[in-house]
């Protein structure tokens, strides 16, 4: 048995996309005498419909005065190099090693290789041929080599041909009355950015309209009642805009060199050059988990080390969809010693005159994890709507680092402890963009021009800055 597909639940939009009424409305009817006994207020049968509170959450808002946002993230500290190739042979006292590892920087540009004469070296064979240590006696920074005594008498312990090394500097060795370490390394940062992109809406409705008595009572989210049906337009439009704040935060990419939303031609007055929204920086320098949802200990165990080779924060909060948090509670409930012949009261916390508590708020497993539930990706006119097959670009979760980082701040001139995620809004002395909401026409108290209308303008330009996306986690279908 399964839950039926129909009936269903309606994905149909409330609002509409009407011209500005320029008729009176005319279809009243007098021909019935009946009047039906009616419920005058608006049932609201999908609950709180709004679904941001995400950002609210877990990050902050602040502002910026340029077009560009800038910041620095550590690099490592230690050296290390997977991808070292030799043609030594095997039991070789000394090699000759290349580094072809991705992204060292060309000779001239800085140090290159970040190796240096006289650091001892652990060298280790990819393949699992064993492992041996030696003393770097020599460096060409122009070909990326180093050349290695290895201190066991059996020195390298497989032949170098077609195999893979991976080396670390564990330190160095010099002798008495030598010279210093020659040469020196300079920290290296790495530099990321993000472009705040402008948001707006509108609502407009005629001076007659706003007239126009009814005779259902409307209410919203944010405590808008009367009579009056513009106030329910016009206030959920509000609310949307301010959804479309967070998912915008949350959604956006950045435009590509070869995109149609970049090209001017084709877009004169929309689109520009893309934000890099949370899922996108998280996607593609955090940590990403595919294939469902992790529900055993040993999936969360390979959770835990990949974290452990990034910046190891001791507390998270993973926000999850429906399916994901049960099988959290699920893997959780297993771990009870009575879980195969019935609940645990004990472990539960759980009595026989209580309702049965099956859900759990976090655990914790080398580090704290804390489960929320979040709206957006249940939501069926969201993310919750998506298949979960693979390739739907389903998102089950995201693991966000509690707590915050320093960084400097330009606008206060010093160091600032900023959340791991948070917002920058433009702004200055003279104009704030962080929510501005303005009314032009001639109606509703406006007097900017002749239209018989009233027109409610929205605005903001803002970006979401992940800071240590490599502390993160997605989990996708």
């Amino acid at each position: 048995m399964s839950v039926q597909s129909v009936p269903g639940f309606d994905l149909q939009p409330s609002a509409q996309q009407v011209p500005v009424a320029s008729n009176y409305i005319t279809n009243f009817d007098f021909l019935n005498q009946y009047l039906p006994d009616t419920y005058e207020k608006e049932f609201e049968r999908y609950g709180n419909r709004t679904i941001s509170s995400f950002l609210r959450m877990v990050g902050a808002e602040m502002p910026s005065n340029s077009d560009l946002i800038k910041w620095a993230e550590q690099g490592r500290l230690h050296t290390k190099y997977t991808d070292c190739t030799t043609a030594a042979v095997i039991n070789a006292d000394e090699a000759t090693f290349t580094v072809n590892d991705a992204g060292v920087p060309a000779f001239g540009a800085s140090n290159s290789i970040a190796i240096r004469k006289g650091q001892t070296v652990m060298i280790s064979d990819n393949a699992g041929g064993g492992s041996v240590k030696g003393i770097v006696t020599d460096v060409d920074l122009a070909n990326f080599t180093f050349d290695v005594a290895f201190y066991p008498a059996d020195g390298l312990p497989v032949a170098g041909a077609g195999k893979k090394f991976t080396t670390f500097i564990y330190g160095s060795e010099f002798k008495k009355g030598t010279e210093g370490m020659d040469g020196s390394l300079e920290a290296d940062d790495l530099i990321f950015e993000n472009s705040p992109i402008i948001i707006k809406d509108k609502y407009a409705v005629s001076g007659s309209d706003m007239a126009q008595i009814g005779w259902v009572e409307v209410t919203t989210e944010n405590g808008a009642n009367g009579y009056l049906w513009y106030l329910k337009s016009e206030h959920e439009t509000r609310l949307r805009f301010d959804d479309y704040l967070e998912t915008a935060m949350i959604e956006a990419v950045p435009a590509e060199a070869n995109g149609g939303a970049i090209n001017p031609a084709l877009n004169p007055d929309y689109g520009n050059k893309g934000s890099e929204g949370i899922f996108y920086v998280v996607g593609n320098r955090g940590n990403v988990w595919a294939g469902g949802n992790p529900t055993t200990l040993g999936q969360w165990d390979s959770i835990i080390s990949r974290l452990d080779k990034q910046g190891a924060i001791e507390e998270n909060v993973v926000f999850v969809d429906r399916d994901f948090s049960f099988a959290i509670d699920d893997m959780l409930s297993e771990q009870s010693s009575n879980a195969a012949g019935g609940v645990s009261y004990g472990l539960f916390d759980n009595e026989r005159e209580m309702a049965l508590n099956l859900g759990f708020t976090g655990f914790r497993r080398g580090y704290d994890f804390y489960k929320s539930d979040w709206k957006y990706l249940n939501d069926p006119t969201m993310r919750g709507g998506l298949s979960s097959v693979a390739g739907s670009g389903k998102i089950n979760g995201l693991l966000v680092p509690a707590g915050s980082t320093s960084v400097y701040d330009q606008i206060l001139g010093k160091n600032a402890k900023r959340p791991f995620l948070h917002v920058r809004y433009r702004a200055s002395e003279t104009e704030d963009r962080r929510y501005k909401t303005w009314i032009t026409g001639s109606a509703g108290g406006a007097r900017t021009s002749s239209l018989d209308a009233m027109e409610v303008h929205f605005l903001s330009e803002r970006a979401v800055c992940t800071l240590g996306a490599n502390n993160f986690f997605l989990f996708q279908a």
